[in-house]
């Protein structure tokens, strides 16, 4: 997956439609997640669209997102949210904020509502999970 400031530095340079183009190609490079893992449990509640998180810890403590969504362009907004916090450690994901460093972005002048009303509450799943990780 690629960094957050490497997305950012392609997003800036680009309009409307590519900023569209390059959502749907971060939502393509997520890691697949399995069906078996798209429960109720790992829905994100809130979303216009069906989006779901699965947290698993690494071998390093480190924790790996696995997401989805049935929709191309919040999947992409899915995988933009989960490369603020991939592959580190639960205690820092707990601690990141994650909306600050979604701001650059403006994803709600970019976007439509529907599209990121349920960000607030990803990030929210993605966070106390993190924390509890982080204090077990």
């Amino acid at each position: 997956m690629r960094s957050l400031d490497d997305i950012r530095e392609e997003y800036e340079f680009l309009d409307g439609d590519e900023r569209y183009r390059l959502l749907i190609e971060l939502g393509r490079e997520l890691d697949a997640m399995p069906d078996a893992l798209k429960t109720d449990a790992t829905k994100v509640r809130g979303c216009s669209a069906s989006v779901w998180v699965y947290p698993m810890t690494q071998d390093d403590g480190k924790l790996h997102f696995l997401a989805d969504s049935n929709a191309a362009i919040t999947k992409g907004i899915v995988a933009l949210v989960i490369s603020t916090v991939q592959d580190r450690p639960a205690a820092d994901v707990a601690a990141t904020d994650i909306a600050a460093a979604l701001e650059p972005f403006d994803l709600k002048n970019q976007l439509s509502s529907n599209r990121t009303q349920g960000v607030p509450n990803m990030i929210t799943l993605i966070r106390e999970t993190a924390a509890r990780y982080a204090a077990s």
